[in-house]
C-alpha cells in the first residue's frame, strides 16, 4: 500500500458554520454534498474530501471524536504565499515558524477558527 495524500478527513468541530466559511473562503475548498449547520462535505482541488461534524448526532456515533484531536496537513503549491494569507486572517493563529527541510518539504502549523490545530504542507515530490 502507498498513501498518496489525504483523501478523506473527518473533523468534529463546535463551529461548523465558521469552519465551512474558512474552508471555502480561505482554503479554497468547495461544498460537494450535504451542507447544514451540523455537517458539511467539502472537496479539495485533488478530490480529497473534508467532512465537518458539528455534533455526535452528525457522526457515526458519540465515540467518533470523543478522544481524537485531528491534525491534518493540507498540501499547497506555494507555502509561503499560503502562510502569508493565513497570517492576514483575524481568526487564525500561526503556531511556530515555517519549517523547511533540506529536500524542500515544508510545514506551518496554525490554529483555525474552531481552535483545532492543522498545518499547511508543501511536498516537492507530490504529483
Amino acid at each position: 500500500m502507498k498513501v498518496k495524500g489525504i483523501r478523506w478527513l473527518g473533523v468534529g468541530t463546535p463551529d461548523v458554520i465558521r469552519m465551512r466559511s474558512f474552508a471555502v473562503d480561505v482554503l479554497g475548498m468547495r461544498v460537494v454534498g450535504q451542507d447544514t449547520e451540523e455537517f458539511v462535505e467539502l472537496a479539495m482541488g485533488d478530490g480529497a474530501k473534508l467532512e465537518l461534524f458539528g455534533g455526535a448526532a452528525a457522526a457515526d456515533g458519540p465515540w467518533m471524536f470523543e478522544s481524537n484531536p485531528v491534525v491534518a496537513g493540507f498540501l499547497v503549491d506555494d507555502i509561503e504565499s499560503a502562510r502569508a494569507e493565513l497570517a492576514r486572517e483575524p481568526d487564525v493563529e500561526l503556531l511556530g515558524e515555517l519549517r523547511v527541510m533540506p529536500d524542500g518539504y515544508a510545514w506551518q502549523h496554525f490554529r483555525a477558527p474552531d481552535g483545532h490545530v492543522y498545518e499547511l504542507t508543501a511536498d516537492p515530490t507530490a504529483g
